[in-house]
């Protein structure tokens, strides 16, 4: 005879942890898997709990369920059995488990269909190039608005503007700053899942939303949520930080310092800190001198965003820097960079060229920069950066303030 093991009468499946039953109910009784399958009705439940019963499985999650075969036995067809004898709801609740691992709470598909294939920073720049940004576009300030004498002082004796030519580009990487991450758009994902796959060493898809994202320093499950401010911009430049291969060694050193035992810090977010710096140097027009001598403007920011986020590490590392200092070292670091463009790309170029002269088989060596790159103000202010939190993304300022008089 075949020994029957009967299951509740509910299976409910709780999403995204707020509890809301989808209503999938079963009543059914399954042979052992190695038996075979029969159905009975309600009416035996009763009778077969007396029976037989696993209390383990009363209030079981539906994804235990998959992983100890019962839901496997409610719709498989051993033994000749047709599927017109299955249950209309084991069915229904084979059909919802097959789609419940790509559904997301909020009814977003979660995980991609097949293997998501890595995407190179020109690749992307080539979308967002011949992407329809109309709306961003409309939205962007490329420059800082002066007022009275600052108006003035800036006209003559600032730097100098940018070429015209070179408005289009520099409008387009606003314009992607303005651009937010869109579970639609391919190429977004891409650029997420290669940034996940490049810092993590794997080979492997992960799921649009999860922890996982926390141990790359974002601050939630949703990557999308830190980016306001820099919007795509942001993930922009760290596909650039993780997929050119002579920077991706300093890229990792950094990520390795961000999970530092005591001087840890969130990588992702402290990323898109520095796009903010970066976007509101170049609309202060700090970077035009330079964008005009190399008749670039994309390339100047990519090279200016690592050459801050170097620098940043090399306090780091070198002061002992911890989360709790956070919020000074990037006011600091922002004054910095306000300051000395020129300097820090200068340093950058030194930097690089000593990397690969220097690394030898084992790769990445951190050299540091020079005192006069890092400052010797920081030291002197240690004490006031107590009282400074970090910056959090979702606080970022979407408008800088108007410099006036």
């Amino acid at each position: 005879m075949s020994r029957h093991v009967s299951l509740p009468m509910q299976l409910c499946r709780y999403i995204g942890g707020r509890g809301a039953c989808t209503g999938l109910c079963v009543s059914a009784c399954v042979t052992l898997p190695s038996q075979g399958m029969n159905r009975c009705s309600t009416g035996n439940y009763q009778n077969e709990e007396q029976a037989v019963s696993f209390p383990a499985y009363k209030a079981l999650h539906i994804s235990a369920l998959k992983q100890n075969g019962l839901l496997q036995s409610l719709s498989a067809t051993p033994n000749g059995c047709r599927e017109a004898d299955i249950s209309e709801e084991v069915l229904r609740a084979r059909e919802e488990w097959d789609s419940v691992a790509n559904i997301h709470s909020e009814g977003i598909v979660e995980r991609p269909p097949g293997p998501v294939p890595l995407i190179s920073f020109n690749e992307a720049l080539q979308y967002f190039q011949t992407a329809d940004l109309s709306d961003c576009r409309k939205k962007i300030q490329p420059t800082v608005r002066r007022r009275g004498l600052a108006a003035v002082a800036h006209f003559l004796f600032g730097p100098p503007r940018l070429h015209q030519q070179l408005q289009s580009e520099r409008d387009l990487a606003l314009a992607i700053a303005q651009c937010g991450l869109d579970n639609n758009e391919k190429v977004h994902m891409r650029i997420l899942q290669t940034i996940y796959k490049k810092l993590m060493g794997s080979r492997f898809d992960c799921a649009r939303y999860g922890a996982h994202w926390e141990d790359l320093g974002f601050q939630g499950m949703d990557p999308g949520t830190d980016l306001r401010g820099t919007g795509m911009l942001g993930l922009m430049q760290t596909l650039y930080f993780v997929m050119d291969s002579r920077i991706l060694p300093v890229a990792r050193e950094i990520f390795k310092l961000s999970h530092h035992e005591t001087q840890n810090f969130p990588f992702c977010v402290m990323s898109v800190n520095i796009t903010r710096i970066v976007i509101q140097v170049l609309r202060e027009e700090r970077l035009s001198r330079e964008c005009n001598r190399r008749q670039q403007v994309i390339a100047v920011l990519n090279d200016f965003y690592v050459a801050v986020f170097l620098r940043l590490f090399n306090i780091w590392k070198a002061q002992q820097k911890t989360i709790s200092d956070s919020g000074f070292v990037l006011k600091e670091l922002e004054a910095f960079a306000k300051r000395n463009p020129k300097q820090l790309l200068r340093h950058l170029e030194t930097y690089m060229n000593g990397i690969s002269v220097s690394a030898g088989e084992d790769g990445f060596q951190a050299n540091a920069f020079t005192s006069e790159v890092l400052g010797s103000n920081l030291n002197s202010a240690k004490a006031d950066s107590k009282e400074l939190n970090f910056t959090g993304v979702g606080d970022l300022p979407t408008l800088e303030k108007e410099q006036d008089s």
